[in-house]
């Protein structure tokens, strides 16, 4: 319970400046950090981490009575509302930001074009990527290559330089992958790491 700073007759937590400022900053503060860790929570629980997605989960559930419980108490105020939701809306991005710094787990990219790929198959090989190559028709029937990668996320900005330096008009696209067996992943620069059978995607 919060008693306040007696000055007079009046505490602190009683005064305008309080309900007005200090109250609002505190429950969008509080929202931020609520909405950050719950972004963050469900990214880890669709990647199949077991420990830390139950772990942001319960953090951000004690953040987010605390905010709830303040707004209720104080439902004349408005200016309330207005920083629960903007709390809210900031965390959103907040999080996705932190996930993207973060930038666990794996990827599948894959590389479609109807050029010649050895170029661009060869400068990835040389940055430590396994490549998958294979052909196939396109959308008018016409022949195309198609490469397939599994990297890390924090890989992919490297890897896109690659794409747009040796095939500037390829068409890729990415999804997560959970887990993995055997096979090979760049780890650094330009080393190479056998995988393990067991480990799972989302603890690159």
């Amino acid at each position: 319970m919060v008693t306040g700073i007696v000055m007079g007759e009046w505490t602190f937590v009683d005064g305008p400046w309080f309900s007005l400022l200090v109250l609002p900053v505190l429950i969008f503060c509080a929202r931020i950090v609520d909405v950050s860790l719950d972004t963050m929570r469900i990214l880890y629980m669709n990647r199949g981490r077991k420990v830390i997605a139950p772990l942001l989960g319960f953090v951000q559930a004690l953040i987010w009575i605390l905010a709830v419980s303040q707004v209720m108490k104080n439902l004349a105020n408005p200016i309330c509302y207005l920083a629960y939701g903007a709390g809210f809306a900031t965390g959103n991005y907040v999080g996705m930001r932190i996930e993207e710094k973060v930038a666990t787990g794996l990827l599948t990219l894959r590389i479609i074009t109807p050029s010649d790929l050895s170029p661009l198959v060869a400068a990835l090989r040389q940055a430590g990527h396994g490549v998958t190559i294979l052909t196939g028709r396109g959308s008018s029937n016409t022949p195309v290559n198609v490469a397939f990668i599994v990297l890390r996320r924090r890989h992919m900005p490297t890897v896109e330089r690659i794409i747009r330096e040796h095939a500037p008009t390829a068409f890729y696209s990415t999804e997560e992958v959970r887990a993995t067996t055997g096979g090979t992943l760049a780890a650094h620069g330009l080393s190479w790491r056998p995988r393990s059978p067991f480990r799972r995607g989302g603890r690159a």
